[in-house]
């Protein structure tokens, strides 16, 4: 396994670092648990972007797994926005 350092991953990784830290922050403030549910998908978002730069390839099942259990977190994090109202 060889180290890749592609930028637009790097930055990927950030920003979901960012929105993990923003999301158990906006939590705090108002207590949604749907951000929660956001944080938490940007989180299984932000491993598979460290599994990448530390040299899996981006097509191993694990990782399409980790991805599709993230997309899966949003898509109940939006369920639960529309039914908390």
């Amino acid at each position: 396994m060889a180290v890749l350092l592609d930028p637009v991953i790097i930055a990927n990784l950030f920003f979901c670092i960012v929105i993990v830290i923003l999301s158990f922050w906006a939590f705090k403030k108002i207590k949604n648990i749907a951000i929660l549910y956001i944080g938490a998908a940007f989180g299984l978002f932000g491993i598979s972007h460290l599994a990448v730069i530390i040299g899996y390839e981006s097509s191993e099942t694990i990782l399409i797994i980790i991805r599709g259990l993230a997309y899966v977190l949003v898509i109940i994090a939006l369920i639960k926005a529309v039914y908390e109202r």
